[in-house]
């Protein structure tokens, strides 16, 4: 991958030397190692819409393909001001290394807008989402890329690019995204997935540790799909959530905040902000506060070198995309806090979005129970699997993860061969 300055960003570099150091470790061939540092494919498309003004507003979208030497490619697709072709490129390939350690017949894509979404209207953000998919509709389909939701994108994001592929089809096409609306072939369970995933993953990492989980002191950053449902989640199983934060600002009280309310209160006024009986805190400042499980959900790059070693938790469950970098996780280890990695700690939700593609490749759907099932098993084996491997490797369960996932996509390369 190019080392021009024009193509970088913090979570590329820390993509590349994941990988580079599990290549290394796992003594990979150097045309495997070579192979698995670009992506197969990136297309940058110029996005011209119609705005509510009458004026033309050109915006610029992405899509890239890691590699599909196991299936078709599978990633979501994100809505954010300073997306570019670097962050998108790593999201792809740490993709790629989640659904090979989840056992998922998919490599690894992501697809991103640079727009802020909350200054559009929502006609202006249909007409995105529609020309957006017209863009890149050769690079997307059921046996080719299945988009999903992610950070700025939800389920009516999906069911424009559902209808707009499908047009182009003359039927109905489900399986060509994940994270629809029920009504038109969507998964139950799917919009809990990831937070749901995130708690798997915790219990049995204080399994392994011998711990408890009920009662434990649990702050979480980002309050959206993923941290909200896991906070909501950990409290109703008797976990104290002492802070919480959104794009806005954090909350905080040492002796636990009501979920429940606190939700209604977001529903009400659109960010954590101000909840009765607790104190404001920043983003910055949460990751740092007297917590024992320390989950960050919003951004990349949040855990960094100048401040891994003020971390008070004792794990962190990462359920945001690469929000600890490399400097820091050397810092976390040496500290002796275990860290879930992204990888497998936010896998839930690629999980459940395989369960919704199967389904609508059957047009037989599953019931929730079935779902959450069957989710939970799936996190539990991959978890196991990566505890067993960092165990006999004497290492840290991102090592291990990113081991597992890689060696997966390296063996189906060699397997596979070289065309032509």
């Amino acid at each position: 991958m190019t080392d021009k300055s024009d193509f970088d960003s913090p979570m590329l570099r820390t993509a590349l030397a994941q990988l580079d150091q599990t290549a290394e470790r796992l003594q990979l061939d150097q045309g495997v190692h070579e192979r698995l540092r670009h992506p197969r494919r990136a297309l940058v498309v110029s996005i011209p819409i119609q705005m509510d003004n009458g004026t033309t507003g050109v915006f610029t979208g992405y899509r890239v393909h890691h590699n599909s030497v196991l299936g078709p490619t599978k990633g979501g697709l994100r809505y954010a001001p300073d997306v570019d072709l670097a962050e998108v490129s790593a999201l792809a390939m740490l993709m790629s290394w989640k659904c090979a350690l989840m056992n998922l017949p998919y490599g690894g894509a992501k697809g991103g807008v640079r727009v802020d979404p909350r200054k559009l209207s929502r006609q202006e953000l249909e007409n995105l989402t529609r020309r957006y998919t017209a863009e890149i509709i050769l690079f997307i389909g059921p046996d080719l890329d299945i988009p999903a939701p992610d950070m700025g994108t939800d389920e009516q994001t999906m069911a424009w690019m559902m209808d707009t592929y499908s047009m182009t089809q003359g039927r109905t096409v489900p399986g060509v995204v994940t994270g629809k609306p029920l009504i038109i072939g969507g998964s139950a369970g799917r919009r809990e997935a990831t937070g749901r995933g995130i708690v798997y993953a915790l219990y049995q990492a204080a399994r392994h540790l011998g711990q408890d989980l009920k009662g434990r002191k649990i702050a979480v950053q980002g309050f959206g799909n993923v941290g909200g449902v896991a906070a909501r989640l950990l409290w109703r199983e008797g976990c104290v959530i002492v802070g919480v934060s959104d794009v806005k600002g954090g909350i905080w009280n040492s002796h636990g905040i009501d979920i429940r309310q606190l939700e209604a209160h977001v529903a009400a006024t659109g960010g954590v902000a101000g909840f009765p009986g607790t104190e404001p805190i920043s983003n910055d400042e949460l990751l740092t506060q007297p917590c024992e499980v320390l989950i960050p959900a919003a951004v990349g790059s949040v855990i960094r070198a100048d401040n891994a070693d003020r971390i008070k938790a004792t794990i962190v469950a990462e359920g945001a995309n690469a929000p600890t970098t490399p400097e820091a996780d050397v810092i976390l280890r040496d500290r002796g806090i275990t860290v879930i990695p992204d990888i497998l700690c936010n896998a839930g939700g690629v999980v459940v979005s395989y369960f919704e593609w199967v389904q609508g490749l059957q047009y037989y759907f599953w019931r929730e129970s079935e779902i959450t099932s069957r989710l939970q098993e799936v996190m539990t084996r991959a978890f196991n699997r990566v505890w067993a491997l960092a165990t006999k490797e004497g290492t840290d369960l991102r090592t291990a993860a990113l081991m597992e996932g890689v060696r997966r996509v390296a063996e189906g390369y060699k397997v596979r061969g070289l065309y032509p």
